[in-house]
């Protein structure tokens, strides 16, 4: 194994974020009244794409845990949940080339957990470039990134059905993703320590592009200009409006490729989705977006069009418990890397197995949090003992003052780097 000559800190694993990472395509519904909210489940359930999947390492499976784990995924495909393409404007918007471009990697992989009393909801990102162990060794592949284990097993489920007369075209297509989303869901249940996973929710790259789209303009905010000929961002600093196409070059960008940019990374790309998203909740909340019809067909639209669920999955019942959950608010947080690293010719990002389950067992007993301000207030009594007495010096009357940064934009705190938290009451600005 080679070692890349940029080597990582592994990030403070407690971290508290605004964002309640809930599909906003489901959503739509609460805004919806009496005959409204039956019409539009009905179509939304009727015609949405459903599989079920299962989990043999597990051995609590209960019909009704009481509190939840969802898994959310946003795939990689530059197609509908149905493989067709998507209108030529929707890949003018995305920056990310046609039909054929992409495959079906997992690249955003997290697990929400709902604890039972509704209270500090945790929102778990897993970097998709961990490389870790898949579940049932797709194509004979062990390991890989952790994005990849859908990838693979759907095509290797595709192999399996090539010649079966006895299935149409479009069944074999949705049996072989059944059988990727299967492998992606066991491989991250594994991973985290064989926890429980209640349901699962895909959306696809194309599916974001159109909320971007019925919900623009999004108000962000950078700390750096910066510009990149890959996904066609070219931001100013500070404070703006994104429009869709905009947006979407937002949170795809990962490196700068001016002269003076920032130096970005993958993990920088998933701080961008989450300060997207920051943004998207709390502009939802200040604007009637969703009262306007036309906003609310494109939305239904993108579930009936762009998302998958589970063959369980309560649009409803989820909706009830979200809004619950959403009283108390969220966190979010990124489980730890150790660095970068290339494998098989193959960019990864490390990890240290241990650490990453004991912040997921804590998340899930309730003591994450409490751990971490415990060890920061044991911190800073330490550092006030060591500290020394500072030496006040007298300021020479013609040395003017050291300038001082600007204060960030009324409403906006100041995010430095892709592991920092981002508290609720201010939205980020971002590298």
């Amino acid at each position: 194994m080679q070692t890349s000559s940029r080597p990582l800190r592994s990030p403070r694993s407690r971290r508290r974020r605004l964002i309640t990472t809930l599909s906003i395509a489901l959503t739509t519904v609460l805004v919806l009244t009496g005959a409204g909210i039956a019409i539009a489940y009905h179509t939304i359930t009727s015609n949405i794409v459903r599989s079920d999947f299962t989990l043999p390492l597990v051995d609590d499976v209960a019909p009704d845990p009481g509190e939840q784990n969802i898994l959310i995924m946003g795939m990689d495909s530059r197609v509908d949940q149905n493989g067709q393409p998507l209108p030529d404007e929707i890949y003018e918007a995305l920056h990310a080339g046609t039909a054929d471009d992409g495959g079906y990697n997992a690249n955003v992989l997290m697990l929400l957990h709902i604890p039972e009393d509704r209270s500090q909801t945790v929102g778990i990102s897993i970097p998709r470039d961990d490389y870790v162990e898949l579940a049932g060794a797709p194509l004979g592949i062990t390991h890989s990134k952790i994005k990849e284990a859908y990838g693979l097993a759907m095509q290797e489920r595709m192999n399996e059905l090539v010649g079966d007369e006895t299935l149409s075209e479009e069944e074999v297509y949705q049996a072989a993703r059944s059988a990727g989303r299967q492998a992606q869901i066991e491989t991250v249940s594994h991973f985290l320590g064989d926890v429980r996973i209640d349901h699962f929710v895909e959306m696809t790259m194309g599916g974001f592009a159109y909320i971007s789209q019925a919900v623009a303009p999004i108000t962000v905010c950078l700390n750096q200009a910066t510009e990149d000929a890959y996904s066609g961002a070219d931001f100013v600093a500070g404070v703006q409006e994104l429009d869709a196409a905009q947006a979407m070059s937002f949170v795809r960008q990962r490196r700068d490729t001016g002269v003076d940019g920032p130096y970005l990374t993958d993990l920088d790309r998933s701080r961008r989705q989450q300060a997207f998203l920051a943004s998207l909740a709390h502009e939802l909340s200040q604007r009637s977006t969703l009262t306007n019809p036309k906003t609310v067909s494109a939305l239904v639209d993108v579930t009936q069009n762009h998302v998958a669920l589970d063959t369980d999955f309560n649009v409803l019942e989820f909706l009830r418990i979200a809004l619950e959950a959403s009283k108390s608010g969220a966190r979010f947080v990124t489980l730890p890397i150790l660095e970068f690293d290339m494998i098989d010719g193959a960019s990864v990002n490390t990890v240290d197995i241990d650490e990453v389950q004991g912040v997921v067992a804590a998340i899930l007993a309730g003591t994450y949090f409490t751990e971490q301000e415990d060890g920061t207030a044991a911190e800073a009594d330490q550092d006030q003992e060591l500290a020394p007495e500072p030496e006040l010096t007298p300021e020479p009357e013609d040395t003017a003052p050291l300038a001082q940064p600007e204060p960030p934009a009324p409403g906006f705190a100041v995010v430095g780097t892709w592991d920092e938290p981002i508290f609720a009451g201010a939205l980020p600005c971002v590298n």
